[in-house]
């Protein structure tokens, strides 16, 4: 059980910037490194597809092209180190919508 009038006595809080900046380190860390332990397997719907035997039915994504296409970044021979960065850009770029969001409404709250 916490006791939060402890906490709030001795003075212990932690900044919301601290805050974000820990966490979107934390998870740029943790899609980098976990990245080395992804599967090389087929995702869900490429293995059911398969099993039903329809995937030679399937068309390139439009998306098929693009510089992160397939979880790898473009240019980048070596396969951990690709995957590596376009999850490091994932991150990075769902970090910039949220907080974009975030301050959208924050601005909209303060009305």
């Amino acid at each position: 059980m916490i006791d939060h009038g402890r906490a709030a006595a001795s003075g212990a809080r932690v900044s919301t910037r601290a805050f974000t900046i820990a966490a979107l380190i934390a998870c740029v860390v943790i899609a980098c490194g976990l990245s080395f332990f992804a599967s090389a397997n087929p995702d869900g719907l490429e293995f059911v597809a398969s099993a039903q035997g329809f995937i030679g039915s399937a068309d390139e994504s439009a998306t098929a092209g693009s510089p992160l296409a397939d979880y790898a970044t473009a240019g980048v021979a070596q396969p951990w180190t690709s995957i590596a960065i376009a999850g490091a850009i994932g991150c990075l770029v769902t970090f910039g919508i949220a907080w974009c969001v975030g301050r959208v409404l924050q601005r909209r709250r303060a009305r």
